[in-house]
């Protein structure tokens, strides 16, 4: 049985928060979840066959409730097989029963842009929502459709898209780095005819994860991992008995920073480390100390897992400059968390996210519990460390803020209250429980 009622509609009438005691070292192991970021991809990809798929590793999260709540009313069948496996049915989509305010609620539901243009000749969607850190264009995501032959109009607050009853395959170049826009060219591809080139196609785990998926269920995708991907047209996809999402690298980075910054002895379990290579490196700069443990193959050996024991940290070190690059640098999405581990170095540390003018907010936030911080620019910080933070009332304005509020709270002395929780359980399953585990005071209640 699907769920109705999903974590968004009840935070819609309800809005809760995390109350946090700090300034505690923890112990224990925390095993990182499945990548939010892989399994929304992958999961549209279920649309392209019409038949059965088993998935293990899927975060039970609410970002994934919403992609099964869209993907549901199109007709598409699913139900979980235990906390992280899921049974998806396939279907052809119906898109007169189309949940669009839900589509509308995330901004991953972009991706339909691809599977849609992949199954039928016309089709009409609106833009895209998500967490509002700044301008985020869908340009390129467009740009990459019409060099694949799409035709794209504006029409009030939707888009039309109309394409040629063959598509055929193209030479295409993305102006930009863009993990999506890759995986929409991707999903739009596999079953045109001919072979698709993408240049410029963004290396990210989270799209050689799809990549994979679609070879499994029958696709030719040549050249995964890097910047250029060969697609050769098929005319029929099918299902996949097994196949497991690849480990949350954000997710195994913001643990790492976690117990470098409460001196904690930490094992961080199912980490695929080829996916954090960069960060690893300035974890080891910033002297964190870890061991890498018990090495084992991931799905279809396309990896490595392992889990990483965290040493507490007797003195965290200033980086001179953290910045973000599309992969295999540095991610966006670790810089917040990594701003905390660096109030806590001696020196001057300057942060630059190139990318979202508006994912800064969280600065303010830190700052009330004493962080010590110059905003330069809409993009560039300077932290100065080490200071004491001390527990504070403090709001998660998206996904990755929350995050890094926690991480904030756990470093400081005292009682923090983090507010809009809601935020946090977009993209971290079970937070409360799992770092309950581990020894964090930490307690979710409705406001």
């Amino acid at each position: 049985m699907s769920f109705r009622v999903s974590l968004f509609t009840l935070n819609n009438n309800t809005m809760s928060s995390y109350i946090i005691q700090g300034g505690k070292q923890l112990s224990g192991i925390l095993a990182v979840k499945g990548a939010k970021n892989a399994a929304l991809p992958i999961l549209a990809a279920c649309l392209l066959s019409t038949e059965e798929f088993v998935l293990d590793n899927v975060p039970h999260i609410e970002d994934v409730n919403r992609i099964l709540e869209i993907l549901e009313s199109l007709g598409v069948k699913y139900r979980w097989l235990g906390q992280n496996s899921l049974w998806v049915k396939g279907c052809v989509p119906n898109l007169a029963t189309l949940n669009k305010n839900a589509l509308s609620a995330m901004r991953a539901s972009i991706l339909l842009f691809g599977a849609f243009t992949a199954l039928k000749t016309s089709f009409s969607l609106p833009k895209p929502g998500g967490c509002e850190i700044g301008s985020r264009s869908i340009e390129t995501h467009l740009d990459g459709l019409r060099q694949l032959g799409v035709k794209i109009t504006k029409k009030g607050a939707d888009y039309l898209f109309q394409r040629p009853v063959v598509l055929k395959g193209k030479e295409i170049t993305l102006n930009e780095f863009s993990v999506t826009a890759t995986e929409n060219i991707l999903l739009a591809s596999v079953l045109s005819s001919g072979k698709t080139i993408i240049e410029c196609s963004a290396t990210d785990p989270f799209v050689q994860d799809l990549a994979w998926f679609l070879n499994a269920m029958g696709a030719k995708i040549s050249g995964v991992g890097t910047n250029t991907l060969t697609v050769t047209g098929v005319k029929k996809l099918h299902g996949v008995k097994k196949y497991s999402i690849i480990p949350d690298p954000v997710e195994a980075g913001t643990f790492i920073i976690l117990a470098a910054v409460t001196k904690s002895h930490l094992t961080i379990a199912n980490v695929a480390p080829q996916f954090i290579r960069s960060e690893l490196a300035k974890f080891t700069e910033a002297n964190v100390p870890f061991k890498i443990k018990n090495i084992r193959a991931g799905q279809g050996k396309n990896y490595q897992l392992a889990d990483l024991e965290i040493l507490p940290t007797k003195e965290v070190r200033a980086i001179k400059k953290v910045h973000n690059m599309p992969y295999p640098g540095f991610s966006a999405d670790l810089l917040p968390v990594f701003t905390v581990l660096m109030t806590q170095a001696k020196g001057n540390s300057l942060i630059h996210d190139w990318m979202y003018e508006g994912r800064l907010r969280y600065v303010q936030e830190i700052m009330k519990m004493g962080a010590e911080i110059i905003t330069c620019d809409p993009h560039r910080i300077i932290v100065s460390g080490p200071v004491k933070l001390v527990g504070k009332e403090i709001t998660s304005f998206d996904l990755r803020a929350g995050a890094t509020l926690i991480v904030a709270a756990l470093s400081a002395h005292g009682k923090s209250i983090i507010r809009n929780s809601y935020q946090v359980e977009r993209g971290y399953e079970n937070l409360v429980e799992r770092l309950s585990a581990v020894g964090v005071s930490i307690k979710r209640v409705e406001d």
